[in-house]
């Protein structure tokens, strides 16, 4: 979708003239008048004689030398739609003279063609008539004056979880998918209870209370379902050929379809919010009778308009420079994922300036990127009041400087090539230095205070915070992250493969630790990735036929293969950081890692797949289906929560459609007008992700069940709908 900010639209205004014309002075006289008045134009348009020297043009892109080219025609000038205008300018591409020639009936084919030799040709006497016409840019130029683009997507998605938690009766705040919040279960070893007794005995089903009272069954549910919304906008401002600003607007982002009811909503209060009383229409939310505009701290965690993203974009005859808050990927995005697909939840966003160059004849690019990754606290946090907020302390910045260098092909080459049956080859290596010395991720303007730590006060330290002061920890960490990139292409086939470690060091890894530096002990970060995939295309590229594999590094002596969801763990082990986890926007599957554990991290995976689009026509409409297995390994089996190495093997299984609206179906990489796809999963648990031995004997002793500590098999639902332009 396109927006023209400003547009010369002649040819319209000159049929609209002629019309008028006719209309007006369909008379012998007029008729012979406007002859006279075409002769000498007709004649400067004559061809001129074989060898004879051409007209001098002006330099491309070049406009009058004493006034701009706006002033040719001022906006208070222009004629009224009742009225003929003062001078009519030339058709596009005839010789510019006193008096442009008429044309005949109006014809679209001839416009569009005149139009397609307005961007090849130059005015031939335009140095010399610019008193007459003035030379707009416009008409040699793609971008001239500012155009806007529209682009992004629209989606709901409705989903159903059904025994995410496999089963474990683990505390809400150390599982990895907690139960759902209307079950009432028993905590494993501890022996603590949750979840609601409000359910009849229908409703409750085997396993509720046997004391006879309504009141007291324990509801019973191991499902959670809804829905959710997205509207993204993509704007482009293209400022010229070479000049553009792009930004990434989210519109209710990820909103829970039903989350903000009428007749709810929280009030400033003495304790920061208190919740507001209901109105006496809906004293219940079952009164409900319309939704409210999420607003942060009001009704909702999140506001209904995010801008996520705003970069700019200049083209050098030297290389581009880009320089902002802009996406960040590499290669097949196990690290650095942009996390623009259509069904991503999360995306890799970095404040950078970058500069790339090359040698465009070898395909070879260079970038380098200075990265703002971190800063620490600015003084609007510390209630400094200034103009312009900024950074009040640089030893805690995390800074981030970045190397590539790539070999890459354009699309236009890379086609070429595999028609004729050559292989093309892309590769790339990235490299990132990270470094920070002092840190403040324990803040003490909780208000409470704080003790044990270094902290600003009038610019001297003091081993007492006070609120509203810094709580400075000795990180002085160093990281080096290599990233190595591969693709191999033939015919139908693809070869993709990204291999990254990170290695470095850090002297303690605690939030609001090392108030002195004898107290740091020293951890090293020592981790390793690896993601390939495979593809084959057949059947006019109508079947896919893929396998995956990926691998990522664990670490025996760490509890669990992700983090807790609530508290801080310990990730070093013996000292040393070897967890690597993929960035969670390189999706797989359904249930495993996009939701429970939701990123590869600590496993490694064996995928095989295959697509196939049953109904597909040049318009972009297509009717296809798809199925892919799963299974899933730990890297260290110690990692795993039942101490062993499988996790399980899970299945997915799909149908899309996707219509023929919208202009992007030209193109079969992207999504194009309305698609839909209905997805189902199944997860079937293995021992990796049960309970260990001695716990699993511990948990049937406590509930005097043989069978209390066994997992279940996980299953999804999925319905998509979407509109992309």
């Amino acid at each position: 979708m396109t927006v023209f900010g400003r547009a010369c639209e002649t040819p319209r205004v000159r049929r609209r003239y002629l019309a008028k014309i006719r209309m007006k002075h369909a008379s012998v006289a007029s008729l012979v008048a406007l002859g006279f008045l075409t002769i000498p134009a007709l004649a400067d348009a004559q061809p001129k004689p074989a060898g004879a020297a051409p007209e001098a043009a002006a330099p491309r892109g070049e406009a009058d030398a004493t006034e701009p080219a706006d002033a040719a025609v001022p906006e208070a000038a222009t004629p009224a739609d009742d009225e003929p205008p003062a001078t009519v300018a030339p058709a596009p591409g005839t010789p510019a003279g006193s008096f442009a020639p008429l044309p005949a009936w109006p014809e679209p084919g001839n416009d569009a063609a005149e139009l397609k030799r307005q961007n090849a040709e130059r005015p031939t006497d335009a140095a010399g008539k610019r008193g007459e016409r003035a030379v707009f840019a416009e008409d040699w130029w793609a971008h001239a004056r500012p155009v806007l683009e529209l682009h992004g997507n629209f989606r709901v998605r409705a989903e159903m979880f059904y025994q995410f938690a496999l089963g474990r009766k683990d505390a809400p705040t150390a599982a990895a998918w907690p139960q759902p919040a209307d079950n009432f279960f028993r905590v494993g070893q501890g022996g603590d209870t949750t979840g609601p007794s409000l359910c009849t005995q229908d409703e409750a089903g085997r396993g509720s209370n046997t004391s006879g009272s309504q009141a007291t069954y324990n509801c019973k549910s191991g499902t959670q379902a809804g829905a959710n919304m997205r509207f993204r906008l993509d704007p482009e401002l293209h400022i010229s050929d070479n000049l553009r600003v792009i930004s990434q607007i989210d519109l209710l982002d990820n909103l829970v379809l039903g989350s903000t009811p009428g007749g709810y909503s929280n009030t400033p209060g003495a304790n920061g919010y208190d919740v507001a009383a209901r109105s006496g229409y809906t004293p219940i939310g079952f009164n409900t009778t319309t939704t409210a505009t999420p607003s942060s701290g009001i009704n909702s965690l999140g506001d209904s308009i995010r801008v996520k993203r705003a970069w700019a974009e200049f083209a050098t005859p030297v290389g581009e420079l880009r320089f902002g808050r802009m996406p960040n990927h590499w290669g097949l995005g196990i690290l650095n994922n942009a996390g623009n697909g259509y069904d991503d939840n999360y995306q890799s966003t970095v404040d950078r300036i970058q500069f790339t160059t090359g040698i465009k004849p070898l395909d070879l690019y260079v970038t380098g990127a200075w990265d703002f990754i971190n800063e620490g606290a600015t003084s609007d946090n510390l209630g400094i009041t200034r103009g312009q907020a900024y950074d009040v302390a640089q030893s805690d910045d995390v800074t981030q400087y970045m190397l590539a260098v790539a070999r890459r092909k354009s699309a236009e080459m890379t086609r070429l090539a595999l028609a004729r049956g050559e292989v093309v080859i892309n590769a790339g290596v990235q490299v990132h230095y990270r470094h920070q010395l002092l840190a403040n991720d324990g803040n003490a303007n909780d208000g409470n205070g704080a003790t044990g730590g270094n902290c600003l006060t009038n610019g001297a330290a003091s081993l007492s915070c006070q609120p509203g002061q810094l709580v400075f920890s000795r990180r002085n960490a160093t990281t080096w992250t290599p990233d190595l990139w591969l693709q191999l292409l033939y015919k139908k086939f693809r070869f993709e493969a990204e291999a990254v470690t990170i290695q470095g060091r850090m002297d303690n890894n605690g939030a609001a630790n090392g108030s002195t530096v004898a107290a740091n002990i020293g951890y090293k970060v020592r981790q390793y990735g690896l993601a390939t995939e495979l593809e084959q295309r057949l059947i006019e590229d109508k079947l896919r036929l893929g396998f995956n594999f990926g691998w990522s590094s664990g670490d025996s002596d760490v509890n669990g293969l992700a983090p807790p969801l609530a508290q801080p763990a310990n990730q070093h082990g013996n000292r040393t950081d070897s967890t690597f986890r993929f960035n969670p926007a390189y999706s797989l599957d359904l249930i495993l890692y996009r939701n429970i554990l939701t990123r590869v991290q600590g496993t490694y995976y064996f995928k095989p797949s295959v697509t196939y689009d049953f109904l597909r026509d040049a318009s972009g409409q297509k009717l296809g289906g798809g199925v892919a297995a799963i299974w899933s390994r730990a890297s260290e089996f110690m990692q795993a929560p039942g101490n062993a190495r499988d996790l399980g093997v899970e299945l997915n299984a799909q149908v899309y459609f996707q219509s023929k609206d919208g202009a992007r179906n030209d193109d079969p990489s992207k999504k194009g007008g309305f698609f839909t796809k209905l997805e189902y999963g199944v997860l079937f648990p293995m021992a990796g992700l049960g309970y260990n031995p001695a716990a699993k004997t511990s948990i049937n002793q406590q509930l005097n069940n043989s069978s209390a500590a066994n997992t279940n098999t996980a299953q999804t639902l999925r319905w998509y709908m979407g509109v992309f332009f």
